[in-house]
Formats: C-alpha cells, sequence, structure tokens
C-alpha cells in the first residue's frame, strides 16, 4: 500500500517501454521538479517509433490530443515510456503514451505520471503526407 494515498502500488506495464530515460539537474527547476516541457519531448520521441516502424519511414506530430501531468516526475526517477498506436487512417497514425516513474531506488515505488495521445502523419522526402503501406505479415503495434 501506498503510504500517501492509500492506493494498492502500481506496477510496469507488460511488454517493452518504447523508451526508459533518467531525468537529470539540467531538466529540472531549483526544486528538482522535471520541465513539463521535457517530459513532453520523451513522450513526442516514444510515440513517434511505433508511428515510425508503421509508416515505414519518416513521421511528424501534427497534433497533442490530449496531454495530463497526473504526478510530478523529479530529478533521479527512471521513467519508461510505453506507446502504441489506437488508430490508424490513410496518412495519420493516433498513439497513445503511458510514463511511469520508479522512484526510491531501495524500495521501488511504481507512480503513473503522465499520459498522453499524439497524432503523427507519415510524410515523404519532401516532407509532404504519404499514404501510410499497407500491413503484410504480423505486426508488432496494438490497434
Amino acid at each position: 500500500m501506498n503510504e500517501k494515498t492509500g492506493a494498492a502500488p502500481t506496477q510496469l506495464p507488460e511488454g517493452m517501454p518504447q523508451l526508459r530515460v533518467m531525468p537529470q539537474p539540467a531538466d529540472a527547476n531549483i526544486y528538482g521538479d522535471v520541465f513539463g516541457g521535457w517530459i513532453m519531448a520523451q513522450v513526442d520521441l516514444a510515440g513517434s517509433i511505433p508511428a515510425a516502424r508503421r509508416a515505414n519511414g519518416r513521421v511528424a506530430t501534427v497534433a497533442v490530443n490530449s496531454f495530463v501531468f497526473k504526478q510530478p516526475v523529479f530529478v533521479g526517477d527512471l521513467l519508461s515510456l510505453y506507446a502504441h498506436i489506437v488508430k490508424v487512417g490513410n496518412t495519420s497514425l493516433t498513439v497513445n503514451v503511458e510514463v511511469y516513474a520508479e522512484r526510491n531506488r531501495l524500495q521501488t515505488e511504481v507512480v503513473k505520471v503522465t499520459e498522453a495521445t499524439l497524432t503523427y502523419v507519415a510524410t515523404d522526402e519532401s516532407r509532404r503526407p504519404r499514404h501510410l503501406p499497407p500491413l503484410t505479415g504480423e505486426s508488432n503495434f496494438k490497434v
């Protein structure tokens, strides 16, 4: 049980995170609270990984549909960012990203700190929208 909230501790989700990163002092204010913009950048990177795989190439972020900071992130937290595709269009993909922080090195506490939904568009060499390629064989993403 979490002594502060009375809730059961959160565990990391099943599967491999798209990105794992630990914020450094340069990523935070003088109190050790990590900047929201830094977290947003990490979420965008994590979301672009499955999007680029599905698009089989370049993608660009076209929308941040939702972004919720559920808990603060601190210098030294180990962040695990999980991303999966939830919608596929002709040229665009919508990706959900969940961010979990592992805290307290000796007694690990896992908390969900952020969740977001972003939309990416597949682009060609001229950075113009292009159609997504058809799926072939097995895929490694959830729709």
